[in-house]
């Protein structure tokens, strides 16, 4: 990545897009080129769509949730305009020259309705529509230059109002096309092509602005009076010129000055700063641009914006200057809301925009951990970032941060950039200067004892709100200390003792009377008591650690002789306590190897592992690349392995360590009982030790305690911290080979650096759990991720430790804070605002969710699809969840598209069997209401419902071979799903269970159905009868409805006439070959049976209607036959 350039001192604020709309105009069909987006508006809770359809959609801002569409037959909407003071009317323009108000009845949760309608503009397009800012009033302008207003009747202005009906007012008609409309403070701006005109509407007076005309479209808007304006100060207009030229006028029209920006915007344009994009900047000057602004409108901050097809300018009027412009292509359309612009686009694209400064670009940036493009931006605008000021947005270790997020590897220029911008930030306390010098330029003011400048001004002046509001922190700063209390943990002394000695003496208080505040200023240095104690705690803490682990290695008592602990004086632990850091620096200075050479003999041994396994013979025999990564391996063992981390410098304390976090601290007193052991003294172990103790004895004695580490490494795997960052630094040139490498032991199995160790725990399920823990800060979460899903997906604890690795990684974000305050909603809509998202640290934040929520977190992941794929879930969640978020995330697509997706999810293909179990095995009937003791279907038993029947129905029909369908039948013939059954024994063509599964249901509709198993022949047929006779003659003859014989069924029918049985087939072979064909056939079969009276006349019928079929085929061949004769005649 090429060095990013720097922009001048003069740029200070970006166009940035956060949010990408093209998820919401796909799910409103507005991203075909049949339907496309024509206008649009924005207030502070809607966004306002319309479309070429004639439909208006109402988006709430917050979330992007459709909430109405509103359809028009008048036409494709033109123009839409928002109530700024009433957000539940809404002003409708559309082709055919209708003008509608629309009341939305959304507190009330009642039903929209068209509160006023106007057809002054019939046959005219109108161009721009108004709002008054005090009344329901719209004002509306056509292409013809006919300006109208119409007053809307609502139920809020009193009983009986909806019944007025307010006449329609043609306020003017101008020479030419009216381009844009405004109103503020009763009076109405009317810019066209030609000239602007000011009206007093309530006196029906008009002005013109300016005395020289203009040809084209040029815009007009009011500018407010900024804030601090004395009350009543009117505003002001601005209208555009030909040459990059704008007016300023005053209240009644009269021209003030004219703005001139042709030279301003010779500047090179600010890069756009979008996800869809890198940011682009060409220093190259450009040209003077003279052009014509279409369009004017108020931006916050006391801003101008308007925009061409091609791009977007920003100017600040009063100080005549290009705020920034940016090229943006094709633009027809922009809608603003006070720093929010939605742009419309030619091609129906819709995208949302932000102003803002360029260190609040950054703060967002990193807030949705964009960190490339947050740290593009800081490198583009180090004149923004540096300054003090920028330190209440982006502290310095907020950017450090943001600088351990980059790759070193593929983003070696970016991270250098930024590493040489960090050392030239500025820190927040050195604006103390500058406010100092401020405040001595008042009349009077005294300093305090603490440092801080208390100024004596007037009442309600700047500097008296400054200084109430400095009081007011320091004394809550100080109510805060108060609180705050230091835990001094004493150990017991006996009064016999002697003094402790100097290290442990206490300095007494002093006396800090005199300061008032207790502010953490930085002139003020921290009380020696507070630095002395924190001192000590550390030692204390290390020395307590340093005991416990020698406690834990299994020593021979003839080598360590133990005296006895009733002699040890206190006195003697804590001179002991004392001397033992210096005496561990002397050990580690002599022990510690060179830096230097333990790098170079990791990277030979890395460098010589990366060029075997480039080998094709070496890669198609797997035991000899084991060989080559279990060597490789006791090297990385020996340089970055647990045994590493006392010589790095990191102990245990920086680890991170979620199962030791969950426990919460220790008793006092255990700290008690383990404090009161002296370094020399060594207790002898009693039976087995705590596990939770050899887990965390991971140190420089794990060799001498191997054989006590390997009868329990189970349990220290559950206890062993993940270490997602190195315990030393690693140089940037070896990090890709160590990933490379590390990931492959990981595919292979190769956890340990001891070939003979690494067979013998080969099958240990634990190996993988152990790796990914000690090793997290050396593998690509994508790989790993992709690695426990296929390789080790039978082994739940991997995926555990792959996720404990995950939040780890992402527990600094701030969507961790909104997740654990326990709202769905809230956490989902920080997670959408985090896009773009990795696969990885997006399912670290939806493990948590899930965690909190359970079942209803897991279905709302539907919206996280791609990136979160089922076998994400399927690992992370319960069964029974993640069947609900199957059937969600299948049934998210439109019906003719479900199969065909839920056959792109099956990868691998082993998956079908798993979740056609596992829909068959969950929110399903009882096994023995649809299967009996023999394994034989229960009657009726296939009108039972199932939980999961769309999703076992999508899994029955895709496609798959021979052998899956039979094993996709016997799970469905287990578990007693019949419909299911009957449907793959019709694709494996297995008629005979098919017809015998039918008889014993006993539901004459499984064959009259469409998708039914009507018999092809007349040995089915045969087969058929003989199956129901066999059934019937089984079943008791005298217990009436079968129901009472097989346990009864609660959601069946009891309708005799759809029963199977051989009269009823009777019947169904006469309608197909015919009643005395169908008794022949029964005859030689010699299959006898009894026909009722209703079925005798069910016969007789069906004969008569075939000699009526037979006489009118008979009489329409012999007319046919008579009219060729005659033709050939």
């Amino acid at each position: 990545m090429p060095l990013l350039p720097v922009l001048p001192e003069s740029c200070t604020h970006v166009l940035a897009e956060f949010d990408c709309l093209d998820p919401l105009l796909s799910a409103l069909r507005l991203d075909s080129s049949r339907i496309k987006c024509t206008c649009v508006a924005v207030s502070k809770k809607w966004l306002v769509l319309g479309t070429s359809a004639g439909a208006l959609h109402l988006i709430q801002k917050d979330g992007w949730k459709q909430r109405l569409i509103l359809t028009h037959k008048e036409g494709f909407i033109t123009q839409v305009a928002c109530c700024p003071h009433d957000e539940d009317f809404i002003a409708v323009a559309t082709s055919q020259g209708l003008v509608v108000v629309w009341e939305l009845h959304l507190e009330r949760r009642g039903r929209p309705e068209r509160v006023c309608t106007s057809w002054e503009h019939r046959g005219q397009t109108v161009t721009a529509l108004c709002w008054d800012t005090a009344v329901l009033r719209v004002f509306a302008g056509d292409a013809g230059g006919k300006v109208s207003s119409v007053r809307a009747a609502s139920s809020k202005l009193g009983k009986g109002s909806a019944f007025v009906i307010f006449p329609i007012q043609t306020i003017t008609t101008l020479d030419s096309r009216v381009v844009q409309l405004g109103y503020q403070d009763g009076r109405l701006l009317v810019s066209s092509l030609s000239r602007c005109y000011l009206c007093d509407t309530e006196r029906e007076k008009f002005w013109k602005v300016g005395n020289k005309e203009r040809d084209g479209e040029y815009g007009a808007c009011f500018f407010p009076p900024a804030r601090g304006s004395p009350v009543g100060t009117p505003p002001l207009l601005y209208c555009a010129r030909p040459g990059s030229r704008v007016w300023e006028a005053n209240f009644s029209g009269e021209v003030l000055s004219t703005h001139q920006f042709k030279q301003l915007l010779a500047c090179p344009p600010m890069p756009l700063i979008s996800c869809r994009c890198e940011p682009q900047f060409h220093a190259a000057p450009r040209g003077p641009q003279s052009m014509a602004f279409p369009r004017l409108l108020y931006l916050s901050d006391q801003n101008l914006l308007t925009w061409t097809e091609s791009a977007i300018y920003i100017f600040v009027p009063q100080c005549d200057q290009v705020l920034l412009w940016t090229e943006i292509k094709d633009l027809i359309e922009v809608a603003v809301f006070r720093s929010e612009l939605f742009c419309l686009h030619a091609d129906g694209r819709l995208s949302h925009l932000s102003l803002l400064s360029a260190e609040r670009c950054v703060d967002r940036l990193i807030r949705r951990e964009a960190w490339s493009l947050a740290a593009s931006v800081c490198c583009m605008f180090p004149h923004a970032i540096a300054p003090c000021r920028a330190r209440k947005s982006l502290p310095i270790d907020r950017l450090e941060y943001l600088r351990s997020q980059l790759n070193p590897s593929t983003q070696q220029d970016l991270l250098s950039q930024l590493e040489d911008m960090i050392p030239k930030l500025e820190p927040l306390d050195s604006a103390s200067s500058s406010r100092r010098s401020s405040i001595s330029s008042h009349e009077s003011f005294n300093v305090l004892d603490c440092g801080i400048y208390r100024v004596i001004s007037r009442r309600g002046s700047q500097s008296d709100e400054e200084t109430s509001s400095l009081v007011s922190q320091s004394m809550l700063e100080e109510e805060r200390l108060k609180e705050f209390s230091f835990v001094h943990e004493e150990e017991p002394v006996e009064p016999a003792t002697s003094d402790p000695p100097p290290s442990e003496r206490t300095e007494p208080e002093r006396s800090e009377s005199g300061l008032q505040f207790h502010l953490p200023l930085s002139f003020r240095p921290k009380p020696p008591r507070v630095a002395l104690q924190a001192v000590r705690d550390s030692v204390s803490s290390f020395v307590k650690k340093t005991s416990e682990r020698i406690n834990t290695l299994q020593m021979n008592s003839d080598l360590w002789p133990r005296p006895d602990q009733r002699e040890v004086g206190q006195n003697d632990i804590t001179a002991e306590m004392a001397s033992f850091p210096e005496e561990l620096d002397r050990l580690s200075d002599a022990d510690r190897p060179s830096s230097d050479t333990d790098w170079e003999e990791l990277r030979g041994a890395t460098q010589k592992a990366v060029i075997l396994i480039q080998d094709p013979l070496l890669l198609l025999d797997p035991a000899c690349l084991r060989e080559v990564l279990w060597q490789w391996l006791s090297v990385l063992e020996q340089i970055l392995g647990p045994e590493a981390i006392p010589l790095a410098g990191q102990y245990p304390s920086e680890v991170h360590h979620p199962e030791k976090d969950a426990q919460g601290p220790e008793p006092p007193g255990c700290q008690v009982e383990e404090s009161a052991v002296g370094i020399g003294e060594v207790k002898e172990p009693e039976g087995m030790l705590a596990p939770a103790e050899e887990g965390q004895q991971v140190g420089a004695e794990s060799k001498l305690g191997a054989t006590l580490m390997e009868d329990t490494e189970v349990n220290a795997t559950q206890q062993e911290p993940v270490r997602v960052k190195p315990p030393r630094p690693i140089p940037s040139d070896l990090q890709a080979d160590l990933t490379q490498l590390a990931s492959l032991c990981l595919d292979l199995g190769c956890f340990h650096g001891n070939a003979l160790q690494e067979r013998v725990r080969a099958e240990e399920p634990m190996g993988p759990c152990v790796f990914l823990r000690r090793y997290f800060f050396l593998l690509d979460p994508e790989r790993t991720r992709r690695c426990c899903l296929l390789r080790y997906r039978d082994q739940p604890a991997v995926w555990k430790a792959y996720m404990a690795g995950l939040q780890a990684l992402t527990g600094s974000s701030a969507v961790v804070e909104v997740i654990e305050k326990g709202v769905l909603l809230r956490s989902l809509k920080s997670l959408r605002e985090l896009q773009p998202w990795t696969s990885s640290s997006l399912l670290a934040h939806l493990q948590r969710l899930y965690e909190k929520h359970g079942e209803a977190a897991v279905r709302s992941f539907v919206q996280f699809y791609p990136k979160v794929i089922p076998c994400d879930v399927m690992a992370m969640a319960q069964k029974s969840h993640f069947l609900a978020y199957l059937d969600n995330l299948v049934h998210s697509q439109a019906e003719e598209q479900r199969l065909s997706f839920l056959g792109s999810l099956l990868q691998p293909e082993s998956l079908r069997q798993d979740w056609l179990e596992l829909a068959l095995s969950h929110d399903a009937p009882h096994l023995a209401d649809t299967v009996t003791p023999e394994g034989q279907p229960r009657w009726l038993s296939h009108l039972f419902t199932w939980g999961y029947g769309r999703l076992l129905s999508l899994l029955i029909r895709l496609p798959a071979d021979f052998a899956s369908k039979q094993k996709m039948a016997e799970l469905c013939k287990t578990h007693g799903y019949w419909l299911g059954y009957l449907t793959l024994c019709c694709e494996l063509r297995h008629r005979p269970q098919a017809f015998a599964t039918v008889c014993r249901l006993d539901d004459m509709s499984l064959l009259q159905e469409k998708s039914g198993l009507m018999p092809e022949t007349l040995d089915e047929w045969k087969l058929l009868i003989q199956l129901s006779q066999s059934c019937c003659d089984a079943s008791e003859p005298d217990s009436g409805p079968r129901s009472a014989h097989d346990g009864g069924l609660s959601n069946g029918s009891c309708d005799q006439s759809s029963r199977i049985t051989p009269e009823s087939l009777t019947l169904q072979l006469a309608r197909v070959v015919g009643p005395d064909r169908a008794l022949d056939v029964l005859q030689s079969w010699g299959v006898r049976v009894d026909l009722g009276p209703h079925s005798t006349v069910v016969c007789e019928l069906l004969r008569i209607a075939e000699k009526r079929q037979r006489a009118l085929i008979r009489t329409m061949l012999e007319r046919c036959d008579r009219f060729l004769w005659s033709q050939q005649a």
